[in-house]
């Protein structure tokens, strides 16, 4: 059975200002929140990867909404296979590492963490774009704070994989690396 809420998601668009106008559908109406998580990991329904793009701007303002659905999210995120929903979902991981972290805000467990690190290295090292690997450096930085085994990953990976990829890239990487030091 289709929701109303399924329905709208045709209508959205990558222009930020529409991504808005949705997230604050839900921002306004939470109890559309566990419909929206939900819709996001139904990789079969075309629409997926733009309820992703809803959950990110939600996310921006409601970071706390995911709490109650962190072990959905974070045991899913490694089946995520198409580009437009990766991009996203490396966003939110990058905004809870850095809210459990830094900010203290947001309770993960070390399954959790160990969920979000291992779809970081396999964003960072699979054949995708760029912005999910610049997120997954990120994520992964902040994580290499606590774990000392993660640094010494992430500077071998970016440093192999540096000559290859575009200017973008290439900018985080050096972002990154001079953070390691």
């Amino acid at each position: 059975m289709v929701t109303e809420f399924q329905k709208k998601l045709e209508y959205v668009t990558g222009y930020r200002v529409n991504r808005q106008k949705y997230a604050n559908e839900v921002l306004d109406n939470p109890e559309l929140f566990p419909e929206l998580i939900r819709l996001c990991f139904e990789v079969s329904d075309k629409n997926a990867s733009k309820a992703f793009w809803v959950l990110e701007f939600v996310c921006y303002q409601k970071l706390e909404w995911l709490e109650d659905h962190l072990d959905f999210f974070c045991s899913n995120i490694k089946n995520l296979k198409e580009e437009r929903a990766i991009r996203p979902a490396a966003k939110i991981c990058q905004l809870l590492v850095h809210s459990h972290f830094k900010k203290k805000e947001i309770q993960l467990s070390e399954k959790h963490l160990e969920e979000i690190t291992e779809s970081s290295f396999d964003w960072l090292i699979n054949d995708i774009k760029v912005a999910p690997k610049a997120y997954s450096m990120r994520t992964l930085y902040i994580l290499g704070q606590h774990y000392d085994w993660i640094h010494p990953e992430l500077q071998t990976i970016i440093t192999k994989d540096f000559s290859n990829h575009s200017a973008a890239y290439k900018a985080v990487a050096k972002e990154v690396l001079k953070k390691i030091k």
